[in-house]
């Protein structure tokens, strides 16, 4: 396996450890890793990590997921391992704005046979998700797109979950400079501004996870 770690208060060492003790990955998954290293290697950092993608797959599984959502596809590492950790019959709605990155994604899900179990769509995720149903029947969602629409597809999705489902949220440590009061870039602001927000909302419960670059898992009440 190509070692991607992103665990920013990991070392080295002990990230190989954390890998070495976890399920595998398999050749796909791996083929995926040292693709997007290829092809996209200027992008790398917005790929997650393995034992991330190993989580959401098994959560997915555990949970009988069968209608989900994520917002932020890229080379379709996440969606993947959301994939496949489907019940029978679910689906998987992928929301990007990059045909570039997702034929990459479109190879990796082919080869892992659940290319039919995904609906890509090329458009701004605000559009896709404010034409969904108002129906609660999403079961699990992941959002990992641009950081200063982080609310927006928050309060979209949270409106169609049900009520137990969960949403993920990427980079929510942002490397540590959630912690900067220096550190005034738009990303880390928004980031700060939507941690905030989740913690202080009443209609969910929230954990902050330290897996990859910060994992929020939030489930609707």
């Amino acid at each position: 396996m190509t070692d991607q770690p992103k665990s920013f208060f990991l070392t080295p060492e002990l990230h190989s450890y954390l890998i070495a003790h976890s399920t595998p990955t398999d050749e796909i998954a791996d083929w995926l890793v040292s693709e997007t290293a290829t092809q996209a290697a200027d992008f790398i950092g917005m790929q997650i990590s393995p034992e991330q993608g190993s989580f959401m797959t098994l959560i997915t599984a555990a949970l009988g997921v069968r209608n989900a959502v994520e917002v932020g596809t890229f080379t379709g590492y996440s969606s993947l391992c959301i994939a496949r950790g489907l019940a029978p019959g679910g689906r998987l709605l992928c929301c990007d704005v990059s045909e570039e990155w997702t034929t990459i994604a479109r190879q990796a899900w082919s080869r892992a046979g659940v290319d039919d179990r995904i609906d890509l769509v090329i458009a701004p995720a605000r559009e896709t998700l404010r034409a969904l149903p108002r129906d609660e029947t999403v079961d699990l969602a992941f959002i990992d797109a641009d950081k200063g629409s982080y609310s927006e597809y928050y309060e979209e999705i949270l409106l169609r979950m049900r009520p137990n489902a969960v949403l993920f949220v990427d980079n929510t440590l942002w490397s540590g400079a959630v912690l900067d009061p220096a550190d005034s870039g738009a990303d880390t602001l928004a980031i700060k501004s939507f941690n905030k927000k989740l913690a202080t909302d009443d209609r969910v419960d929230v954990v902050l996870l330290t897996i990859g670059d910060g994992l929020t898992m939030v489930r609707k009440r």
